[in-house]
């Protein structure tokens, strides 16, 4: 790393290959939307996060975790001050001999998202996201020897494909680290196969505690955690007034778990917990509404992702349940708008992923995202962006300490060993368990129009240090 980090006053030389890389945002960059908060809003939220991950994720949420609100003007967000990732990886490059580089042969980065079904729209966001990464990074170091290939992989949000894919992954030596997955349960069942190969997989999306609780060293991810999000859900609901929720959840991992941290939380402050109920109905809700609209919830969460929420809220309204509606970032799509319309209007998600109007730097970004593949860039590409970035400065920094080609293990020595790198979205460091430090979470208020889901109004902007224990 020593002689790495030497290389870094090589990148006065280099940055005129940076404007193709979508590093800097460009001469006119987008401008967030303003946001108004609630009277509400604290300067500062406690949120209650120490747990006991279990495999069931029950948890106990005792400890008192700091959470600072940020200032309610997405634009006050400054310019990180840390070396850009990007900027690393040319500066790391550079020191890379002729012989290094002619004995690198093929390096390859995979991606796992879901590609078709009814979680296609986030899932070929992030497919997009690491396929430009990949792309600008290779125009940035033509000449060096370096050249990175992509492969991506179809997980159908099924821990079942995920699994038989990650077996295909690592029997290819090529590939030496893999961006995914959007569905904890499915980067879950995948997870040990990378592990016994020392695979590095780092998620764009994944919030699961077990992501990075199992034991995984090769785990890493740059959104942050259920046994954060969702106990910040419950303190929003407190300050909105909720006396009473009614709990939802898709029986997901992922759903289940950021519900089960939701209830913990709520019924620390106080509030009614009416129900606790899974469900993994797609279309008729009728069965689930009748006792819940007798319940008489001042709010709903459901904890899961939009293809189901969109039409439980739909129902719901139809029913007359004028119910407040929370849920995770699993509902941050427009086609959540799409599928539920005017019924979306005065609702809330949490998510640990903003839309892309919300970063500064990742205003070219967006423009590049819209250029390529002719629309506008969904929630959690960016972060695949970042994701990718991440695994090209890993590899290139194993490839220059193997000067060659570097295995898998020393890739994950690598990525370990990176120091704080400023991304698109954020400026990024990993705790020993692979959890982003800080990770940010985000409140939204919802409208209905799918053309203005990045137009959503910004209520509250948390940061927080992940559990330590």
């Amino acid at each position: 790393m020593k002689r790495i980090m030497s290389l870094i006053v090589l990148v006065g030389v280099l940055m005129s290959l940076l404007a193709a890389c979508g590093s800097a945002p460009a001469a006119s960059p987008t401008t967030a939307p303003a946001t108004t908060a609630p009277a509400t809003a604290e300067a500062t939220v406690a949120a209650t996060t120490e747990a006991t991950v279990e495999a069931t994720v029950e948890a106990t949420v005792e400890a008192t975790v700091e959470a600072t609100v940020a200032p309610t003007e997405a634009t006050a967000e400054p310019t990180p001050a840390a070396m850009t990732v990007v900027e690393y990886i040319m500066a790391t490059a550079a020191g890379m001999t002729p012989e290094a580089a002619a004995a690198l042969g093929t390096i390859t980065i995979a991606s796992q998202s879901p590609l078709s079904g009814d979680q296609a729209a986030l899932g070929t966001g992030i497919r997009n996201g690491v396929e430009l990464a990949i792309e600008q990074a290779n125009v940035a170091l033509a000449g060096s020897g370096v050249e990175i290939g992509f492969t991506p992989f179809d997980d159908q949000a099924q821990p079942e494909v995920g699994s038989a894919n990650a077996k295909n992954i690592v029997s290819d030596p090529d590939i030496l680290c893999v961006v995914g997955h959007l569905n904890s349960g499915v980067a879950l069942a995948s997870l040990p196969d990378y592990s016994n190969s020392s695979l590095v997989m780092i998620s764009p999306a994944n919030t699961n505690p077990k992501i990075t609780e199992s034991g995984y060293a090769n785990a890493f991810r740059v959104v942050g955690r259920d046994d954060l999000q969702g106990p910040i859900g419950a303190r929003f609901a407190e300050e909105i007034g909720v006396k009473t929720v009614y709990i939802l959840h898709d029986k997901t991992d992922y759903g289940q778990g950021v519900a089960e941290f939701f209830k913990l939380e709520a019924e620390r402050l106080g509030l009614e917990v009416l129900a606790f109920e899974g469900t993994d109905e797609k279309s008729d809700f009728s069965s689930i509404l009748t006792p819940l609209q007798a319940a008489n919830p001042d709010m709903i969460y459901f904890g899961g992702l939009y293809p189901q929420a969109g039409p439980l809220l739909r129902q719901a309204r139809d029913r007359g349940i004028m119910a407040q509606f929370l849920g995770p970032d699993g509902l941050d799509s427009p086609e959540l708008a799409k599928l539920a319309g005017d019924a979306l209007e005065g609702t809330y998600y949490t998510t640990v992923a903003a839309p892309v109007s919300q970063f500064p730097n990742a205003a070219q970004y967006a423009t590049d995202y819209t250029a390529k593949f002719n629309g506008s860039a969904p929630p959690f590409s960016a972060q695949a962006y970042d994701s990718a970035a991440f695994c090209q400065a890993a590899i290139v920094t194993a490839a220059v300490e193997a000067n060659g080609k570097p295995t898998r293990e020393q890739v994950l020595t690598a990525m370990k060993s990176l120091p704080a790198l400023s991304g698109i979205t954020g400026t990024y460091s990993f705790s020993e368990k692979g959890d982003p430090n800080p990770a940010t979470y985000y409140i939204f208020a919802t409208n209905s129009d799918p053309a203005m889901w990045d137009q959503n109004e910004l209520t509250s902007k948390i940061e927080s240090a992940p559990p330590t224990e």
